[in-house]
């Protein structure tokens, strides 16, 4: 096992977006096809479930009903039914959404961050690195950078619990491109990583359960055939990045663990075919 306590793992997503596949993989289809909004529910043994993002919810597009913001989901159509939501599955799983303890955010575009006014009580974990990013921007920089204010609670901060280069860390037992995870947890169950370049201090998630080990690498690429096949997106991709050349090292780092570990499941939040493999359809 990678981290040092398993947990069990639901791979889900919440809606989808459409748009051209050849910008998020070099030689891709030119026509539109999905590219689903996922997260992840952890159970925990002590603490319950948690979720690793959340996908969309209805909120997504009350925030995008008048300009600037509906220029989002122009660019970006987006599918969506509530039965899909996060808060509808830990409902169906008998969880009540005060039940939710922890959020990790991966970073704060609107597709992670949907759903987060769903849990009233809930911790949100994430890379202060990544909040610092988007909560100064202006309303029309916030959008260019896939930011919606409006998804997050009044509360926020004071239910925020900052991950900084001062917070516990803990180091890998296996050969990894990463020196040392955050053990966001303080028991070794939730290791994360930074794996900025799509989206500044974006947090990758490492976890194992009795049976795999998992890395959440949320956006770090779009699809499992981009490291697989050693694909990046279509230059004008860069556009919309933090950093092309965080995206480059972080690629080659997925690249190298994939190498490394081929039994490791790497799981892009928007790839369809790792849903499809590990996908659960629902919380176990």
């Amino acid at each position: 096992m990678i981290s040092a306590r398993p947990v069990s793992l639901s791979i889900l997503s919440a809606g989808y977006c459409v748009h051209p596949e050849f910008l998020t993989l070099r030689g891709g289809a030119l026509r539109p096809v999905k590219f689903p909004a996922g997260y992840a529910v952890i159970r925990h043994p002590d603490l319950g479930p948690i979720l690793f993002d959340t996908g969309y919810s209805v909120r997504f597009f009350q925030e995008t009903a008048s300009l600037p913001d509906s220029l989002y989901r122009h660019i970006t159509p987006v599918v969506f039914e509530e039965r899909d939501s996060a808060l509808h599955r830990l409902r169906e799983a008998g969880f009540d959404p005060a039940d939710i303890r922890y959020v990790v955010l991966s970073h704060f575009h609107a597709d992670h961050i949907g759903g987060v006014r769903d849990f009233p009580q809930a911790k949100f974990i994430y890379l202060q690195k990544s909040y610092d990013a988007v909560r100064s921007l202006g309303r029309i920089k916030a959008l260019r950078a896939g930011f919606l204010p409006g998804l997050l609670p009044e509360d926020f901060l004071a239910r925020s619990l900052p991950v900084t280069p001062e917070s516990a860390q803990r180091e890998f037992q296996h050969s990894l491109p990463f020196e040392k995870a955050f053990d966001l947890l303080g028991d070794g169950s939730l290791l994360a990583v930074e794996m900025s370049g799509h989206a500044a201090g974006m947090m990758g998630l490492f976890v194992s359960t009795a049976e795999h080990d998992y890395l959440l690498c949320a956006d770090t690429v779009w699809s499992s055939r981009a490291f697989r096949e050693n694909r990046r997106p279509h230059p004008v991709a860069g556009l919309i990045m933090d950093s092309r050349a965080d995206y480059e090292m972080n690629f080659q780092r997925l690249r190298q663990i994939h190498m490394q570990y081929p039994e490791l499941r790497i799981v892009p939040s928007h790839c369809r075919e790792a849903l499809a493999a590990w996908g659960t359809g629902g919380i176990r």
